[in-house]
């Protein structure tokens, strides 16, 4: 009996061996293509970072079973385009993006391929959705905010520096949410006793002079609308605020980690790593068009209390009550 139990179960075993052996010799190995509208600096590594980390812990390992294909376009339409052509030609499982100008290039490139986005204000508005709820074509994914956010810059900035009067308005005007966060501040701007300057976010050449054009006359302050050339020239922004004396609201904390007075957003790495879950879902077999875009569900309030002393400013006791974090 023994004898003929060990010979049965050695039998099986060496079935069982090959036939696991040949399952996992063939799985398939999935391509993901990646293109982030950023530079392939610290934020652009920190959001690739989010997303791998996001898909790790859903099983999936580069080099065991999916494969990444990642570019950064620095901001750069003519990259963007490009690496759109490049990526689609690869024919991946699915592509995740950010930013709309880059969406825009991909969707120009296939409308069957599936594409998850992250940092998109207005999905609708730029046409890459039906809806927010059914999506309807091969896109979806994470919008950064809602247009009433740019109410909320305009209300922190009158409580941090309430002698503001005039506010300049950075954003990209051929996106469709700089305009919505613009329209949203015009709605409470008289309520609040401010004027509002539109200023046009592209390169840095435009940035400096639209600033310099805009200081000089004392009650001036600045709000920065979320778009690809704010967060490429992140740096300059801050560092002009800074000297020409602007008060300035943001619209991610690693402006006010880098120096800026006050941001008020999204945590954008959680949007990318949420984005995993997306592309994780679509690997197993769902469709872009019935999974809902997502908006954010939590904002963080950062505040630079070593900025606010240099520009002699004295953050109310409320408002640093409010604070997800506080820089000192």
């Amino acid at each position: 009996m023994k004898r003929r139990t060990f010979i049965t179960l050695l039998g099986g075993a060496a079935v069982a061996w090959p036939l696991a052996a040949r399952a996992q010799q063939g799985e398939r190995t999935r391509q993901v293509g990646v293109l982030i509208g950023v530079a392939d600096d610290a934020q652009g590594q920190a959001r690739l970072a989010a997303f791998h980390k996001g898909m790790r812990e859903l099983g999936w390992t580069e080099g065991r079973n999916i494969q990444f294909e990642t570019r950064f376009t620095g901001g750069d339409g003519g990259r963007a385009r490009a690496y759109s052509a490049e990526l689609v030609a690869m024919k991946p499982d699915a592509i995740v993006a950010n930013t709309a100008p880059v969406i825009s290039a991909l969707q120009q490139q296939t409308r069957t391929i599936p594409i998850v986005f992250v940092q998109v204000l207005d999905p609708v508005s730029s046409g890459f959705v039906e809806s927010l709820a059914r999506p309807g074509g091969n896109i979806t994914g994470f919008s950064s905010y809602d247009f009433g956010l740019g109410a909320k810059w305009l209300e922190l900035l009158k409580d941090v520096a309430p002698g503001v009067t005039t506010v300049g308005v950075l954003r990209d005007p051929s996106i469709p949410g700089g305009s919505g966060a613009l329209g949203a501040m015009q709605a409470v701007a008289s309520s609040l006793k401010v004027e509002l300057v539109a200023l046009d976010v592209r390169e840095a050449v435009s940035i400096e002079r639209g600033l310099a054009a805009f200081v000089g006359v004392p009650g001036r302050g600045l709000i920065v609308v979320a778009n690809p050339g704010a967060i490429v020239h992140a740096d300059l922004i801050v560092a002009l605020a800074a000297r020409y004396r602007l008060p300035a609201v943001y619209p991610y904390r690693f402006f006010t980690a880098n120096g800026g007075l006050i941001s008020y957003g999204s945590d954008n790495l959680v949007e990318w790593r949420q984005a995993a879950s997306y592309v994780d879902r679509i690997l197993k077999g769902e469709k872009p068009a019935d999974l809902p875009v997502q908006a954010p569900t939590k904002y963080e309030l950062v505040i630079n209390l070593k900025t606010a002393k240099t520009l002699d400013l004295t953050v109310p006791d409320g408002l640093l009550a409010r604070a997800t974090e506080v820089i000192e």
